[in-house]
């Protein structure tokens, strides 16, 4: 068993404890959470440390699963990187592109296994999809659309400090996007909806539509929402001269089966790619080159609310 620990028992955390019970390569042994209310929803079997600095002396770990808010993901890669231990992060790895490179620059002085958890890459339907785009069988790609509607927001708290819209959701987005089209964004358009449908928190809208040219001439589509009352809905169309494919990956019908899925096999992937593996998941520089797109559409985001 490849031993992890997890740096953070919060909602995310939980569900990567849920996905690795059917997982027979990785193993999640301790966790940091400092937290007394959500240490005590979590499995007895597991030993709970306050600091990251705790777990690392009181536990014989073979990585580490970030799991903790966006915000504090760069001083936790800076607790871990002194003790060589490879690290697997949640997506987006810190809310901007200065604190990831600033983390990037850590990584690569201490020379370690690191990986970013874009869950996507992950998805038997997009993989299967992303191969084929690789082999030609799309040829030239007309249109790439990617969708992400969840449920209901997460909480105002959250939502303050997550960098908005087009960084807490977006990012999965513009990653998958340049995954699969091997292109990167060059221009985009945004649209939000009227007065009447007024962000529940300034400056982050419920709904955001985005159309972009892709470097490569393929258009793509960037569809987010805060509210789709049928459950957390993810979905994918690409069109090309040669095929055409569409896959809902999420879908409220099978709750989240899917997504653990995912993120059990992108662990088992992180364990392999760790022990001397290729890389298979995202890199910091995914990370980087998905913030830098994210951070250009909160700029024009917030451009065109002021005009308003």
């Amino acid at each position: 068993m490849f031993k992890l620990g997890l740096v953070g028992g919060g909602r995310m955390g939980r569900a990567h404890l849920r996905a690795m019970e059917s997982s027979d390569s990785v193993s999640i042994v301790a966790v940091t959470e400092p937290s007394a209310a959500a240490s005590a929803v979590l499995p007895d079997n597991l030993a709970v440390f306050g600091t990251v600095r705790e777990m690392l002396q009181g536990s014989e770990l073979d990585g580490a699963l970030i799991a903790v808010p966006s915000g504090l993901h760069g001083d936790v890669i800076a607790d871990l990187v002194a003790s060589g231990v490879p690290i697997l992060c949640e997506k987006p790895c810190g809310v901007t592109a200065a604190q990831t490179r600033q983390a990037a620059v850590l990584v690569a002085e201490a020379g370690i296994a690191f990986q970013v958890g874009y869950w996507r890459r992950f998805v038997p339907s997009l993989r299967a999809i992303h191969q084929r785009i690789q082999a030609g069988e799309f040829g030239e790609l007309f249109l790439v659309s990617c969708w992400q509607w969840d449920q209901e927001p997460p909480p105002t708290e959250f939502r303050l400090t997550s960098g908005g819209i087009c960084i807490d959701m977006g990012v999965h987005e513009f990653d998958q996007t340049r995954w699969l089209t091997g292109q990167e964004f060059e221009s985009f358009d945004l649209l939000i909806p009227g007065p009447e449908y007024s962000a529940h928190v300034p400056g982050d809208p419920e709904s955001l539509q985005i159309q972009a040219r892709m470097t490569g001439g393929t258009i793509a589509t960037v569809s987010l929402g805060r509210r789709y009352p049928p459950g957390d809905m993810c979905k994918a169309e690409v069109y090309g001269t040669g095929a055409a494919e569409e896959t809902m990956f999420l879908a409220p019908t099978d709750g989240e089966a899917g997504f653990l899925t995912a993120i059990r096999e992108q662990a088992e992937s992180f364990a392999r790619y760790a022990q001397g593996g290729p890389r298979e998941g995202a890199s910091i520089e995914d990370a980087i080159a998905a913030l830098e797109v994210a951070e250009r559409a909160s700029a024009q985001l917030a451009a065109t609310t002021q005009a308003r």
